[in-house]
């Protein structure tokens, strides 16, 4: 078990941040990191081929580590979700009539894609929606996602848990179905990897897709994509010499090279080898890994759940604690009006979120239980 770790972060004493399904706040130690990188390039003699190898290297197997995978040629560096998701919708084989599958209200960069390969193809996009009633609302909603789940279905893509309100989808059910109908499970793990604990091993998903800039509290701009086997002689989306078989050897990049490096690592973005971000996103995920993602979902359901409880009686609506995540909650408002509580929010120096008809409270391991009971307090009044 960890306890709070406020001290690592530069926040401000007053801020109560519950904000981290936005942006996560910089470790100290990945702050320097990346002051380092920028200083690297005052002088450029200093940096070496290898250098554009080593730590790149060395955050594909911080992050095998994460997501339990043996092979971290299995992982690229990319630039965004979007990135990420677009090799897949370049490399997915799909015919007119056939159907690719999301969940309701999806972040953009998990629906464009497939909305635009749909059109492009006569494909047939399903949008599951969740039920009307709150009642049984998780539950009901993984039920439909099953079984929309037919021999027509090319793809399952979805989070495994939703954006807006923390909704938790059950990916090893829906695995299973997916695999019993040849279709693709593509995850976006942006929102829950690094703060919900993630095994490819178990889960098994054909392409695992995450930013870096939230709960791998890493910078903005740079990301992880893991795919599985039915990537692996994909084409990829850009041309880039560092992707090539035998781009080490700087001396012989003119002989030009049919071959991919192996893996994954076609897929990589170009200037993957990015020395500011790169060494920023190692260092927050060797943190992460020495932290453990159990103890930060754990540290974070024990300040949020019993204070978080006592909002049922004050007229809100939270789901379940089977069917909901304890690191991204969704506080609905029912009856209550949001603009009198953005204002009252905003008066006591509470960062959350509103997407949607709820309000998105985002927990971490910098936050103490107290952030909990001030912002029960505020809704409460």
């Amino acid at each position: 078990m960890i306890n709070c770790k406020r001290s690592r972060f530069t926040l401000p004493p007053r801020l109560t941040y519950l904000n981290c399904a936005y942006m996560s706040p910089l470790l100290k130690k990945v702050e320097k990191t990346g002051i380092r990188g920028l200083r690297k390039k005052r002088d450029p003699s200093g940096i070496l081929p290898a250098d554009f190898y080593t730590d790149s290297r060395l955050l594909r197997e911080e992050f095998a580590k994460l997501i339990n995978i043996s092979d971290p040629k299995r992982v690229a560096i990319i630039p965004s979700v979007s990135y990420g998701m677009a090799t897949v919708s370049h490399n997915l084989k799909i015919g007119r009539g056939e159907k690719i599958i999301v969940a309701s209200d999806q972040f953009p960069s998990n629906y464009y894609p497939w909305h635009n390969l749909c059109e492009e193809t006569g494909a047939v996009l399903t949008i599951i929606e969740p039920p009307s009633t709150l009642s049984g609302r998780g539950k009901i909603w993984n039920e439909r996602i099953l079984d929309a789940i037919d021999s027509k279905t090319r793809m399952v893509a979805i989070g495994n848990v939703h954006w807006t309100d923390g909704t938790l989808f059950m990916l090893e059910a829906i695995r299973i179905r997916t695999r019993e109908v040849g279709a693709l499970l593509v995850i976006d793990g942006t929102q829950s990897v690094g703060a919900l604990p993630f095994d490819v091993e178990k889960i098994q998903p054909d392409a695992l897709i995450c930013a870096g800039y939230k709960w791998l509290l890493g910078p903005y701009s740079i990301g992880l994509a893991y795919y599985g086997e039915y990537f692996d002689q994909g084409r990829p989306i850009e041309q880039n010499w560092i992707n090539r078989l035998n781009s080490e050897d700087f001396e012989q990049l003119v002989n030009y090279q049919p071959l991919y490096q192996e893996g994954s690592l076609r897929y990589a973005v170009g200037e993957q080898s990015n020395f500011i971000h790169v060494p920023m996103l190692l260092k927050a995920i060797q943190q992460l890994n020495r932290w453990g993602v159990e103890n930060i979902q754990s540290y974070c359901q024990i300040i949020c759940e019993k204070t978080l409880a006592s909002l049922q009686q004050k007229g809100y609506w939270v789901e379940d604690n089977r069917y909901r995540s304890s690191h991204l909650i969704g506080i609905r408002l029912l009856d209550h009006n949001p603009q009198k509580i953005k204002a009252s929010l905003q008066k006591n120096n509470i960062c959350v979120s509103f997407r949607g008809d709820a309000i998105r409270v985002s927990p971490n391991v910098y936050n103490h239980e107290k952030d909990i009971v001030k912002l029960v307090k505020v809704l409460s009044q």
